[in-house]
Order: C-alpha cells, then structure tokens, then sequence
C-alpha cells in the first residue's frame, strides 16, 4: 500500500502552536525495531499484553495463549483450549489472568503463577478485547457478535452483569475512577458506562472517526485516543463531555497504546509503521513520526515500566487474485513478536 504520510502533511494540530512546538515536532522518538521473538507455530492472531511487572509477553495465537520472557524472547508456557482467543486481561490482585474467547463464547481464568488454567466463565457471542477495571474490579468482555459486555467479578468470577451496547464493540479502557469507555466499531461512536451500575450514561458520536478499534487514555488528563482504521485517523476526545480536541493521519490501525510517563501515544498500523503522537497538553498535541516495523503488525502492546513495544505479526502468502473475497494466508512458522524500543 502506497503510504499517505507526506513530510510537511502529518503537522495536523488542533489547535494554533508556538514555533518552539514545531521544533519539538520535528524530533523523532529514536525507536526502531530492537528484536524479533519468533513462535514457531501457526495460528491467527489479535491481541498483545505486556506485564511488566512480571517480565512477561501474553500473545493470542490461534487456539491458545503464548508466554513469552519480555527481555529474551523465550518461551515461558502457554494457556491452552483458547478457542479463538482475541485478548488476554491480567490482575495481580487476584493472582489470575483471563482470556477472551472467541469462538468459544467464554473467558478463561488461570493463575498466573503457575499458568493453569482454573475455570471457564461464561461470556457473550463473540467475545473480542477484554480488560480490566481496576476502580470496580471487575473483567470487561467486548462481545461482538451479541453486541453487548459481559462483567465479571475477579473476586469471585461470576457474571453480575450483561450491558447492552447498541453495535459492535471493540476496545475498553477505564478512568480508574469509576468510568468504562468503550469503542463502538459499526456505529463509529464512544460509549462511557457507570462502572457501579453498570448504565449507559453517554453515547458520544466521534467526529472525523471510522470504525473506531484501538484505544488507550491519560487518566492524568482524561483523554482518549482513539484509533480509526476506518479512515486512519486517530482522533482525541475529552473523556469528561466527548467533545474532539485532536485529529492525526495514521495508518490501517487495530491498536492502540499510550505511555503516560513519555506522554506519547502510538497507533500500529497494518501497513508496517507505529504512528507516534504526542500529548503536550491536555489540549494540545503534535505528531511525532511514523516508526518501521513489519506489515501485517496492526496490535500493539506496550511495557510501561521499559517503555518498549511488542507487535504480532507473520509473514503472508498473497491471496490468489482469482479466489473471490479470500485472505492472505499465514506462511507457516513465521508468526513472531516484533519488538520496538531505544
């Protein structure tokens, strides 16, 4: 794909800046690619989850869960009977971790010590991204076929609500003070839930947005940034009213990752580039620049503590031009971690 990054056309602000700003924009993170992990095994993908507070890498891969040592690469285990996994939550807490599973309309919750895997819940058809609300504690499913989340008490892992969401869900982040957002793909819209009652309390349209997926915020300033691969945009709203302070080019984004110690976010991009934006304030932000990676990279997980990327991807055979609506196929034994850092 012909990229759409020009080098004065990507200084897109919301607002009028200084010229020291425009300096500041001109330099560039200094990441580049540090490493590849590779998995030798075959399997689609989806979701990444870094802890690092344990030195870990969680990748959904096909049909399971790979445990990866975030610093060398090697292999620490795997969840296994993830059917379709998609995203993988992890509360220290509670000592477990917990996968979204696609196919199999569940969650499976195992311990994160000794990676056995303890129960399956039940969740919505579909389950896609989950996450963690750390305010409530609870498990959030972004269910994408029933269109609705399912919540969890990490306590005692039973489901204590069903939300209906009105389209397809994707990402879901928290404020840490008692408020879920979430990205509604189909309708291209924001929607900020009551992390008590579980209520819907606003329904934002995202203005300049398509088929919004990734998603990550400053709790610091209550900003969401959201990525559209709709029409590559990774717009800024203001958690607190909805309203848009920020609109970026991107690429062919599914992820999103924001580092609230180098106050900047990333978008990765299917076109094999993370597209870097900065936050200078809570209504004001420059683009960075656009790091190389690996086509096919499109989620990102981030380790804030190092402050390094770690990006699924694989090599893929083109899709025979005479086969109506198919997908490029994985070559086998090429799926890998590509990791991105100083």
């Amino acid at each position: 794909m012909k990229s759409i990054f020009k080098p004065l056309g990507v200084l897109i602000f919301s607002m009028a800046v200084s010229l020291p700003s425009l300096v500041w924009a001109q330099k560039p993170t200094g990441f580049h690619v540090l490493a590849d992990y590779p998995i030798h095994s075959t399997g689609g993908w989806d979701y990444i989850t870094v802890d690092g507070a344990t030195n870990r890498v969680y990748t959904s891969h096909g049909m399971q869960v790979n445990i990866l040592n975030a610093t060398t690469g090697d292999s620490i285990g795997y969840i296994p009977d993830t059917k379709g996994v998609h995203g993988i939550a992890i509360v220290h807490e509670f000592n477990k971790g917990y996968t979204s599973n696609g196919r199999g309309n569940n969650v499976t919750v195992f311990d994160l010590k000794t990676n056995q895997v303890l129960k399956q819940v039940d969740a919505g058809t579909n389950p896609d991204a989950i996450f963690y609300e750390d305010y409530s504690k609870k498990i959030y499913t972004c269910n994408g076929r029933s269109k609705d989340a399912t919540v969890i008490d990490a306590a005692t892992d039973a489901v204590v609500a069903t939300i209906p969401l009105g389209g397809k869900p994707e990402t879901a982040v928290s404020d840490g003070k008692g408020h879920v957002f979430i990205n509604i793909e189909d309708t291209a819209e924001e929607v900020e839930i009551d992390a008590t009652t579980y209520k819907v309390i606003n329904r934002w349209k995202i203005e300049g947005g398509e088929e919004p997926s990734g998603l990550d915020i400053d709790r610091a300033t209550n900003r969401l940034f959201i990525g559209c691969g709709g029409n590559k945009t990774m717009v800024i709203m203001d958690s607190k009213n909805g309203k848009v302070v920020g609109k970026f080019p991107i690429g062919g984004t599914d992820g999103v990752a924001f580092d609230p110690q180098l106050k900047l976010a990333y978008a990765s991009n299917n076109e094999g580039t993370i597209s870097v934006v900065r936050e200078i304030s809570a209504d004001k932000f420059e683009f960075v620049e656009n790091i190389p990676t690996e086509r096919g990279a499109r989620t990102i997980g981030i380790d804030t503590h190092t402050h390094k990327l770690y990006l699924p991807t694989a090599q893929m055979k083109p899709a025979d031009p005479s086969a109506a609506n198919q997908r490029p196929q994985q070559i086998p034994g090429t799926f890998h971690i590509v990791v991105v850092g100083k």
